[in-house]
């Protein structure tokens, strides 16, 4: 699990909070780390592997959509990945050589392998999600400006030195002043520590405070979008606008659920820890409830990799494919997109070349392109990723009120040629 106080275990002169909680059945609770980390590890792997697919209708395959949005979405996953990895191995060491753990309790131990193994893997948990949290708040961003036609495939460069810049600089800072002057001598007291704890728990605020009202934002302008589009609001749009905030709402669901409780249990231990005695018997339920959202967090933390796939894909299914022409076409078709997003998929098919015959034509006469070269249509596609047939309607609809103009504008050139 995901929890400065596993950077905090590493001081051999470690608060009296710590103390109480890791110490409190450490085999049962390195077993539930490792079960949860392994499980969401495996299937998360198996959500973003290519899938075989057979015959499927139009509707279900989601059209070209802008690459940023859709590539953040990978990048969180593997950051849970990796970070479930990491849970793996530091449980796995703590339980398979208790003797390397108890080196960790001895001040001024000249055996230095237990400090780094401790140190290490606590960053690398740390880090991972941290990133996971700061590409979670990029995708909240991305989503919104994709709608207002502000984003492309540019932008994920300056999400990529947001998130891993910020990552790597908090981590970094947090520890060093955890464990001024050094990891076997550090500092006594709760303020060395604070800086640790804000700089930890910055980016997972930020999502759960900012991403709800960038999300509400995205919806209504979806909303005026869909209503621009044809000067209607009709069922098919109603229905797409709900699909999409179901997935918003299912993000921040995944994301509260998992991480609140990293939220209590700190607001507890930190309780427990400005008290004199935190064994006093009036500060018995306050005991219970830390140990209780502790628990729940070694459960919850690792699986919100796996978690989280199902709220931005659905489960997709066990039928992996491992073919080389699979993968090739896949390829094809992602170049294909980005750099033509109106392009022939050739996994649906003749179905979408009227698509791309309507497209270039659009893209001839310069209708419905935004100041990026976007089309709006990929601003609704990204956003509705997994819908059944709402995007398809959507599309159709618009293109087809296009195509319509297309034939009226060839009518009247036949005409006037004819006079």
């Amino acid at each position: 699990m995901a929890s400065p106080r596993l950077e905090t275990f590493c001081c051999p002169n470690r608060d009296a909070s710590t103390e109480f909680v890791i110490n409190f059945q450490p085999v049962f609770f390195g077993a539930i780390c490792i079960g949860s980390a392994s499980l969401s590890l495996i299937l998360s792997i198996l959500q973003i592997l290519p899938k075989r697919r057979g015959y499927r209708r139009l509707g279900q395959y989601p059209l070209p959509k802008p690459a940023s949005s859709s590539r953040i979405l990978l990048i969180i996953t593997i950051c849970d990945i990796l970070g479930c990895a990491g849970i793996v191995l530091r449980s796995s060491i703590w339980l398979g050589l208790p003797n390397l753990i108890t080196g960790i309790n001895v001040a001024n131990n000249s055996n230095v392998w237990p400090e780094v193994f401790c140190v290490g893997s606590a960053m690398w948990i740390q880090l991972f999600f941290s990133a996971s949290f700061w590409w979670t708040f990029c995708y909240a961003v991305d989503v919104f400006l994709v709608v207002k036609r502000s984003a492309g495939i540019s932008t994920i460069v300056l999400y990529h030195m947001i998130t891993w810049g910020l990552a790597v600089l908090l981590c970094v800072e947090g520890v060093a002043m955890l464990y001024y002057p050094s990891i076997s001598s550090c500092e006594d007291g709760l303020q060395h520590a604070v800086p640790h704890y804000i700089t930890t728990y910055t980016p997972l605020l930020l999502v759960l405070v900012v991403n709800p009202a960038l999300f509400a934002r995205t919806v209504s302008a979806v909303t005026s979008l869909l209503k621009g589009r044809q000067g209607i609001y009709t069922e098919n749009e109603r229905r797409l606008g709900t699909e999409i905030k179901i997935r918003f709402f299912k993000i921040m669901i995944v994301f509260f659920i998992c991480w609140l409780p990293n939220i209590i249990n700190e607001c507890l231990l930190f309780y427990l820890e400005m008290q004199t005695d935190i064994k006093a018997g009036d500060l018995k339920n306050i005991r219970n409830a830390a140990l209780i959202t502790w628990f729940i967090m070694g459960i919850l933390n690792p699986m919100s990799g796996f978690l989280n796939t199902l709220a931005f894909h659905g489960w997709t299914g066990f039928k992996v494919d491992c073919s080389l022409q699979r993968r090739r076409e896949l390829a094809w078709d992602s170049s294909t997109s980005a750099a033509n997003v109106g392009g022939y998929n050739p996994i649906v098919g003749s179905t979408l070349l009227y698509q791309s015959h309507v497209q270039d034509a659009k893209n001839m006469s310069g209708k419905n392109i935004s100041g990026n070269g976007q089309p709006p249509s990929d601003a609704i596609s990204v956003l509705s990723e997994g819908s059944e047939s709402s995007t398809i309607e959507i599309h159709i609809s618009t293109e087809h009120r296009d195509y319509e103009d297309i034939d009226a504008d060839g009518e009247s050139l036949g005409t006037s040629a004819r006079h």
